[in-house]
């Protein structure tokens, strides 16, 4: 004897296709942080013209379509400042943000793409108007696009060879 009784109230099963586009939208950029000998972090300060102008932060972007997140590390680095990595960056963390400046949710990927030969020179995008090497104590009045506690954690998953998970920006 069958006791099943059909839910009056079922939703119709989607197509696979249709089922996606009702998933939330996340946007995925990647950084890399780059240490010189003395463990400095090279930061990039955005324009003027740019959103976040006068923030300083780690060199990356946003993926381009069909891009992974590694790629586009690299891809933005040589686009912002002009140096190319010669050696495949080690993932050091990841951050969740719910809802950034309204757009919706956004997956960061960091990278360590490891130390910067002594004199180099950086060629920054016009993005930037600014560069610099800083030591995690010297950033505290510092405007940053990537908090400081994430900074130095970030810092720290880059020389003991780990991986953090930030959540909203800071260390979770």
């Amino acid at each position: 004897m069958n006791t099943t009784v059909p839910a009056a109230d079922t939703q119709p099963v989607l197509p696979r296709a249709e089922w996606v586009k009702t998933l939330p939208q996340t946007i995925v950029a990647s950084c890399v942080l780059l240490l010189d000998a003395e463990d400095r972090i090279l930061l990039l300060r955005y324009a003027g013209s740019q959103p976040g102008a006068g923030l300083w932060g780690l060199p990356g972007g946003m993926l381009d379509h069909g891009e992974d997140p590694l790629g586009a590390g690299c891809r933005e680095v040589c686009e912002e400042t002009g140096i190319v990595l010669d050696h495949t960056p080690r993932l050091i963390g990841y951050d969740h943000r719910a809802d950034v400046k309204d757009t919706g949710p956004v997956l960061d990927f960091y990278f360590y793409g490891g130390r910067l030969p002594g004199g180099l020179s950086v060629r920054r995008s016009a993005e930037h108007d600014d560069d610099g090497l800083f030591a995690l104590a010297d950033l505290d009045p510092t405007r940053l696009s990537t908090p400081l506690p994430a900074l130095t954690a970030l810092h720290r998953a880059a020389l003991t060879g780990t991986v953090v998970c930030l959540r909203e920006g800071l260390p979770g």
